[in-house]
């Protein structure tokens, strides 16, 4: 036995944000309950399994299909019950409000800090392509001849790789 009082407890992880609900870890987690091996899911927080209304009354719909329990800690709700997945619904509906709520926020930060003359985004020159000279072209080209490989045509050259990949796409 665990501490939760159950034997087998998977723990599954995202960090990905935003409204959508194909993500790594909420993937696998679908996985195991269509495959039977979940029984019942445990969230801090029901606005951390899912953002929008209809994906959460949706996944709802499915664990009740399925026989899965959901059970928030935070939420205090229990779908095995009708007041339960009465709250879960209303609390769906508060999270979507939130993200929209944040997303609002956000925007006006930003329009904000444009007004001030803030620069916003990576610094300059980033996105600029890194100047190659004509001696590394050459040193590139002539060592892809020769059959050596990108990460060693890349040490050679002090290039990175996805550079001497470019420069190898253009030369071909």
């Amino acid at each position: 036995m665990t501490a939760h009082g159950e034997e087998n407890v998977r723990w599954f992880k995202d960090t990905f944000t935003g409204k959508t609900l194909n993500r790594p870890g909420f993937n696998r987690l679908l996985a195991d309950i269509r495959a039977g091996k979940i029984d019942t899911v445990v969230v801090w927080r029901l606005d951390r399994l899912g953002r929008t209304a209809r994906g959460l009354t949706e996944l709802f719909e499915e664990f009740a299909d399925r026989k899965t329990n959901l059970v928030s800690l935070k939420d205090g709700l229990d779908l095995k019950t009708s007041a339960g997945r009465l709250m879960a619904n209303v609390l769906a509906s508060v999270a979507q409000f939130e993200t929209e709520i944040r997303a609002e926020r956000v925007l006006a930060g930003l329009a904000v800090a444009r007004e001030r003359g803030v620069r916003l985004g990576r610094p300059e020159g980033v996105h600029t392509r890194i100047k190659v000279t004509d001696e590394q072209a050459a040193q590139a080209r002539r060592l892809k001849g020769e059959g050596h490989g990108v990460s060693a045509i890349s040490r050679a050259t002090g290039l990175s790789r996805p550079t001497v990949y470019g420069l190898i796409r253009a030369s071909a």
